[in-house]
């Protein structure tokens, strides 16, 4: 009992700084800070608002070409721009200065051209052949909570950075829950041991799934945000990019300086059972993080802000064979 109070208290207190840091960013937004952020977004409205105006024109000014395929389009594009270096790092091991930067170093270097193969075709086909049905229905949604196309109502800067805001912690609640039912032993081996076949993740890892987890983890829970909000599209997909690109850098197996940490979530790979959120508030309040914050990887959890690997500054105790 004690434990889950205090584990409750320390959930608490890291959701209140989640979300105090970013109201406090919220607020510097219309102070100092991103006072320029916000006179360039202003400065250049007419920039953004052409760009929007010519994609919707470019699908003919039809909602559902725009909804469906342009956003089903355009994740595709970001997710494989993101992942374009560290397929070439994965695959031939160069520039070789990176690969101290590995967490997992004796693990996919280089990767197994078989295991890229048929992680390739398994991506593929959930951006595709269960993505485009899935974008059907979240613009469904859309459109029935209301969520503008059109090129004259773009957000302000600070009503769209409120929203991200928001979509990160709906996220965090959907990604969470979902991702620990996967884990219920009755799923795990029929759905979930797919994405587990990587003990040590690359990139494309974050969508290798079985396509009932893709729908449930990696599809909806970030649609959540901007259906619940009514969203404008453009905001949508601005949140769609930071979270494909997030995703990305939690699965990369590169800890890379100033880039988010994503030694939490290479753990959860490593060991199955810890962490199972994306912002680590649900996992303290549930204690599914306990052995990882006992562990070496939990010392290495932060951004780096320097240049020396994180191996380097917190190493792995030598095994008992090597120090006999």
């Amino acid at each position: 009992m004690v434990g889950q109070i205090l584990r409750l208290v320390d959930s608490v207190r890291k959701g209140l700084f989640i979300v105090g840091t970013a109201l406090l960013i919220f607020v510097a937004a219309r102070n100092t800070i991103t006072w320029h952020m916000q006179r360039f977004w202003g400065a250049s409205g007419d920039f953004w608002q052409k760009q929007w105006k010519n994609i919707y024109q470019l699908c003919g000014s039809n909602s559902f070409i725009l909804g469906v395929f342009g956003t089903t389009l355009f994740g595709f594009v970001v997710f494989w721009l993101s992942n374009a270096f560290l397929l070439v790092l994965d695959v031939t091991g160069k520039p070789a200065t990176l690969l101290r930067y590995k967490v997992q170093p004796d693990k996919n270097v280089p990767v197994s051209k078989d295991m890229l193969r048929s992680a390739v075709e398994l991506v593929l086909f959930n951006q595709v052949v269960v993505g485009i049905p899935v974008a059907m229905g979240v613009h469904w949604m859309m459109e029935w909570r209301g969520c503008s196309l059109s090129p004259d109502d773009l957000p302000t800067f600070h009503w769209a950075l409120l929203e991200l805001i928001i979509c990160v912690l709906v996220e965090e609640i959907g990604f969470y829950y979902s991702h620990r039912v996967l884990h219920h032993p009755r799923l795990y081996k029929h759905v979930h041991k797919k994405h587990h076949e990587w003990t040590a993740p690359i990139g494309i890892v974050a969508l290798y799934a079985h396509p009932v987890e893709h729908v449930l983890s990696n599809l909806l829970p970030p649609a959540l945000g901007p259906v619940i909000l009514g969203s404008h599209l453009a905001t949508a997909w601005m949140w769609f990019a930071l979270a494909l690109m997030s995703t990305t850098v939690a699965h990369c197996g590169y800890h890379f300086p100033f880039l988010p940490s994503p030694e939490a979530h290479d753990y959860h790979h490593l060991k199955f059972n810890q962490n199972y959120g994306v912002l680590g508030v649900l996992d303290r309040l549930h204690g599914t993080d306990n052995q990882f914050r006992a562990s070496k990887a939990y010392q290495r959890h932060f951004l780096l802000l320097g240049f020396i690997p994180m191996s380097q500054q917190f190493p792995d105790q030598p095994s008992k064979s090597k120090s006999e």
